[in-house]
């Protein structure tokens, strides 16, 4: 049967995941797929063998660390399927993962990504994400992470797609050119989620399609490099995104927020990573400038359709609750 999804995975030194994920994408009830993996840079003995992945798949192998976007940029560049899915090599969905996420994009034609509900797959029953918010001061987070037993949120539209584990339409996906590539890793996927929204696309938040995920747990406490890019990449999608009407009231805003957020990494352990990734961003805002003006000449979504998208309450940045708007 034709295939209707390219699965794509960037793997690096992912060895230890990669035949539990494998298994859990052969198991899928939905078996329209290939699965395509592309390892940047692993040592060689951490890197993917042909032979154990399921028939059908193929390896990309690069001799240079790309980064997380423009990995799975190059990946996406050579499939022909109507769907992109981006999973991480340490998340595992459950056998009728896929199926929702394609049952859901073919039900809503104006979505151009789906979301996965993600669980702790070290702490059962504990949230890794339902679904990223921005907020309107430019931090973003992914809902209910870390929260034990709540409920899960219902179908409906979250601001972004978190990229461990969605579905995004290959045209939607070629028409924002991707992911961008000067972000190598972190806040790439709200930026997509953001410039997809700007060209009018909606994105949703599916709880039936669920991943057990271990990048939010045992592998996914902040580091150096990722106090560094979340930094510089926060700033660079609020100047790249934010239409003008939000983006001059709310710079001040956004500026004090991610100072704080960088000051209090101070303190936590992890040095001054979070403040030299922030004045990173402002050293290479130059080109994020210039991408601005192509990007807000060619939008076509209103402002005031963007700041229903914003989450504008100032305690959902301490509760983390989900922020999910109603289908119409």
């Amino acid at each position: 049967m034709t295939p209707l999804a390219t699965i794509i995975v960037v793997t690096h030194d992912s060895a230890r995941w990669l035949e539990r994920m494998c298994a859990a994408v052969a198991a899928q009830t939905e078996t329209r797929w290939r699965l395509v993996l592309v390892d940047n840079a692993s040592r060689p003995d951490q890197r993917p063998r042909q032979s154990a992945l399921p028939p059908g798949a193929s390896v990309i192998q690069c001799e240079k660390n790309l980064g997380f976007a423009e990995a799975n940029n190059l990946a996406a560049r050579d499939a022909d399927t109507p769907y992109l899915v981006f999973l991480n090599p340490d998340a595992f969905p459950e056998p009728g993962w896929l199926a929702a996420l394609i049952a859901t994009a073919e039900r809503f034609p104006a979505a151009a990504a789906i979301g996965s509900l993600q669980w702790r797959a070290d702490a059962p029953g504990v949230f890794d994400g339902a679904g990223d918010v921005l907020h309107a001061s430019g931090l973003a987070y992914r809902s209910n992470y870390g929260k034990a037993h709540a409920p899960a949120p219902p179908l409906g539209e979250s601001f972004s797609a978190c990229a461990a584990a969605m579905l995004v339409r290959r045209d939607a996906f070629e028409q924002v050119d991707g992911f961008d590539a000067r972000y190598f890793c972190y806040f790439e996927d709200v930026d997509l989620g953001f410039r997809l929204r700007l060209f009018g696309w909606r994105v949703l938040q599916s709880p039936d399609a669920v991943v057990h995920h271990v990048g939010g747990g045992v592998a996914g406490a902040r580091s150096a490099f990722g106090d560094f890019h979340g930094a510089r990449n926060r700033l660079w999608t609020f100047v790249k995104c934010m239409p003008a009407a939000l983006f001059w009231p709310l710079l001040l805003p956004h500026l004090a927020a991610s100072a704080l957020v960088c000051t209090i990494a101070l303190f936590s352990g992890r040095g001054a990573h979070a403040w030299r990734g922030f004045l990173a961003g402002f050293a290479g805002i130059g080109p994020i400038w210039r991408t601005r003006r192509d990007l807000q000449r060619t939008r076509r979504a209103s402002t005031g359709a963007i700041a229903r998208a914003l989450a504008w309450s100032p305690d959902v940045l301490l509760s983390r609750r989900p922020v999910i708007r109603p289908l119409r």
